[in-house]
């Protein structure tokens, strides 16, 4: 015990200090660089701080080796000599985003998800996010390789928490996902991967209940957290057995699904077909939200994903960033949407409308809810668009611009256990800052207006970052 003990201290211990040091960057991360000065100072700007707190006017934020050092009236707060001032008059600055349901894949093909690591790690700092969980892994090693190549300064992107490949049972039927075979193999499979480098877990459709505590249990040895896209286990189920957080709202819960049979899966769609229906008042959705907030059990709010899904209905437009994609993948992509738009999924909208009353009704009953957007679904959710989109979306589901914000950054930041040096704009944090050319805090939209992306105090071009994989996402 006293070595699983000291595995896992030292497991979280990785994962603090990836955040915490400023490393050396090389040759394939100076390109995108526009700001790189020991002391940088953003004047005259509008500060949303994460907090959920109304925005500050004509703040100036000081930012001295990668962290913030000051931050207050710019009228009263001195800028120090020999600083790189940035005028930010008319714009924001927020913190950086901190999703935990994003992905290094996308499907490439039927049933095929290919590694796009490069692509996707530069697109999510583009989008501002300076620190992400992936939800989900189909590459093994190759995204614990680039964790580490991102911490140590080899290539840009933002800080990532490596997730092993999925906890899953029998009856995926995708190649890319080994199935376990029994508890014990659950046990194996997170001391392997833990061994291996990965700093989080997820759980997916077909695990039983006995393999998905076997495996919480292991996990949290290592210190570590555990994360489910479930089916065959229910969320009430799932928080008794030690589950830290569930995937995509509502949407996945089978809770409400009439003579559910224990460790059974009865497909997405019959889940799904209860949450389009639930009540947000009814007492039963009230007794589900009491139990997860017992349980101290997150949400992850992925509407992205679930929106694609409905898109070329009620209005809903194509998702944002679909430009980026090589040029087949994006024909293929606009054939799809030409299609949906034909043919509208009308109970897609309706379980999206549903499902955004759910969340706004777990947040007002005490639970905690993150962001993510699972880069997956269809083709039509891109990284860094579709964050600042998702975004949006929280506030199309009734919540407020900074309390939309706060569940991208803070949120994000607190269930990590990294709040104290990310996730708010405040002095002695890490300067993982987003300048935006607008106010977000009253035109949610502004949100896509991104011009600057401090990560550790340096300041990342956005537009050099697209530009250097437009049309090849997809192929690397």
């Amino acid at each position: 015990m006293r070595t699983l003990l000291a595995c896992g201290l030292l497991a979280a211990a990785t994962v603090s200090s990836a955040a915490a040091q400023r490393p050396t960057l090389g040759n394939a991360v100076r390109p995108y660089i526009a700001v790189d000065a020991p002391v940088v100072a953003l004047t005259h700007v509008r500060v949303i701080d994460g907090t959920g707190a109304a925005a500050r006017a004509d703040q100036t934020v000081i930012i001295t080796d990668g962290r913030i050092t000051a931050v207050g009236d710019a009228a009263r707060t001195p800028v120090p000599a020999g600083a790189q001032v940035i005028d930010g008059t008319g714009k924001s600055v927020i913190p950086g985003l901190v999703m935990v349901h994003e992905h290094l894949f996308y499907p490439t093909g039927p049933g095929v998800y290919g590694n796009l690591a490069e692509s996707f790690s530069r697109l999510y700092l583009a989008g501002g996010v300076t620190a992400m969980r992936t939800g989900g892994n189909m590459n093994g090693f190759g995204e614990i390789a680039l964790a580490r190549a991102i911490a140590k300064g080899e290539k840009p992107g933002p800080w990532v928490d490596a997730t092993a490949p999925y906890l899953e049972g029998p009856g995926l039927a995708l190649g890319q996902v080994y199935a376990l075979k029994d508890v014990a193999d659950a046990r194996r499979h997170v001391n392997y991967w833990a061994d291996a480098g990965a700093t989080s877990f997820k759980a997916y459709m077909h695990i039983s209940r006995d393999e998905l505590k076997a495996a919480a249990e292991e996990v949290h040895k290592r210190g570590l957290k555990i994360t489910g896209h479930l089916c065959s286990v229910t969320y009430r189920e799932a928080a008794a057995l030690g589950i830290d957080n569930l995937e995509h709202g509502f949407f996945a819960s089978t809770d409400f699904v009439k003579d559910k049979k224990p460790n059974e899966c009865p497909g997405q769609g019959a889940g799904q077909a209860t949450i389009a229906a639930l009540d947000p008042e009814s007492a039963e959705f009230k007794s589900l939200v009491a139990e997860l907030v017992k349980y101290k059990v997150a949400l992850t709010s992925t509407l992205t994903v679930f929106e694609a899904g409905a898109a070329g209905a009620a209005g809903r437009p194509m998702p944002p960033g679909t430009e980026m994609l090589e040029p087949v993948l994006k024909e293929q992509y606009e054939q799809r949407y030409a299609s949906a738009t034909r043919n509208p999924n009308a109970a897609g909208v309706k379980l999206l409308q549903n499902a955004m009353k759910l969340e706004l009704a777990f947040v007002r009953g005490g639970g905690t809810l993150v962001a993510g957007t699972d880069p997956t679904g269809g083709g039509g959710v891109i990284p860094g668009y579709a964050n600042q989109h998702q975004i949006e979306l929280l506030v199309e589901a009734g919540f407020s611009p900074v309390e939309a914000i706060k569940i991208a950054t803070l949120n994000g930041a607190t269930y990590l256990n990294m709040a104290d040096r990310m996730g708010t704009v405040a002095v002695g944090k890490q300067a993982d800052l987003v300048l935006i050319g607008g106010d977000p805090s009253t035109r949610i939209g502004d949100i896509r207006k991104v011009e600057l992306v401090f990560k550790q105090g340096v300041g990342y071009d956005p537009a050099k970052l697209t530009a250097s994989v437009k049309g090849k996402v997809g192929i690397f």
